[in-house]
């Protein structure tokens, strides 16, 4: 699938680009996920649009994605000098909002479980949510170890409060802030953030690797296999946290984030059995390839259930 891309009028700065998709795609369901999750101040999502603050390649700019109204394709608008670079924003967000995934191939792989059938049919396009930053994702995969989602998000607005820059004469007030850099966020004062000292020792870590280029974990040309085992070396970062990052930031479709609380206790209640370890290993071998999707699956239908998000 190709990238259609608009250049701007000579009035205007915006870009914008139509990023094609796999009939059939969730994006209501897709919005809800990174609205759970934004990070307050640097990205939002209203009015069936997802926005925040971009910058790429040392230029800033504005980015605003919504579903096309006829068309199976994302409409991405690109304000600013960043516009300059919209083909490479484009292909950055084709993997960000899952868009070339084969819905209708994971489905039916899945549905061959029987548990999996109702989830299937009831979002049938279900996505798996990427990531602006692959950095980004540790840091809010960290601070939400052992916490509720709404509560990771409260943190991370503190940490860009403390560590992030705000953008002077921003257009749009929820999306002011850019998120601390490696380098910002590795030499802050996180005193009294809302964080154990351990996994503020582990955050500010992993910003310090991020910062001296030991971990590159957003350049595309890096080893998927050598980035997991980097961050799973790393004090204060488990495999949860790693599938997590797996699924979002390295696009890994098989990643499977187990040992999340939630996704434990859903399937425990499906059936007991799973409550054990081995058993719920077991089964999961049964949906590979597409365990994240799989992961999805279950924090959806709870997401569906409590309307609000849960898990991830």
């Amino acid at each position: 699938m190709k990238t259609a891309l608009e250049l701007p009028a000579a009035a205007s700065k915006a870009v914008r680009l139509q990023l094609p998709f796999v009939e059939p795609y969730d994006w209501p369901r897709v919005l809800r996920f990174f609205a759970g999750r934004a990070t307050l101040g640097v990205e939002t999502v209203e009015n069936g649009a997802y926005k925040r603050a971009i910058e790429w390649l040392g230029e800033p700019g504005t980015l605003s994605v919504i579903r096309h109204t006829t068309k199976p394709c994302l409409v991405a608008t690109v304000g600013g000098p960043a516009g300059r670079h919209a083909k490479l924003i484009g292909k950055h967000l084709t993997r960000m909002f899952d868009l070339q995934a084969d819905a209708p191939a994971i489905a039916a792989h899945l549905a061959r479980d029987p548990w999996f059938a109702p989830l299937t049919q009831a979002a049938p396009g279900l996505r798996v949510p990427g990531a602006w930053s692959g950095f980004e994702l540790v840091v809010r995969a960290i601070v939400g170890q052992q916490v509720s989602v709404k509560a990771a998000s409260t943190i991370i607005g503190r940490l860009v409060q403390r560590a992030g820059t705000p953008l002077p004469d921003h257009p749009h007030p929820d999306t002011a802030w850019r998120f601390p850099t490696p380098a910002a966020l590795a030499t802050a004062d996180l005193d009294k953030i809302g964080m154990p000292g351990k996994r503020v020792a582990a955050l500010q870590g992993f910003a310090r690797e991020v910062a001296t280029g030991a971990l590159p974990l957003d350049d595309p040309r890096a080893d998927r296999g050598e980035l997991r085992a980097a961050l799973l070396a790393m004090p204060g970062i488990g495999p949860w946290t790693v599938e997590y990052v797996a699924m979002r930031a390295l696009r890994d479709a098989d990643a499977w984030p187990g040992t999340d609380l939630i996704l434990m206790q859903s399937l425990a209640a499906r059936d007991p059995s799973m409550a054990k370890a081995a058993v719920l290993r077991a089964r999961a071998e049964a949906w590979r390839p597409y365990r994240a999707y799989a992961a999805l699956h279950v924090w959806n239908e709870i997401a569906d259930r409590s309307g609000s998000a849960k898990g991830g």
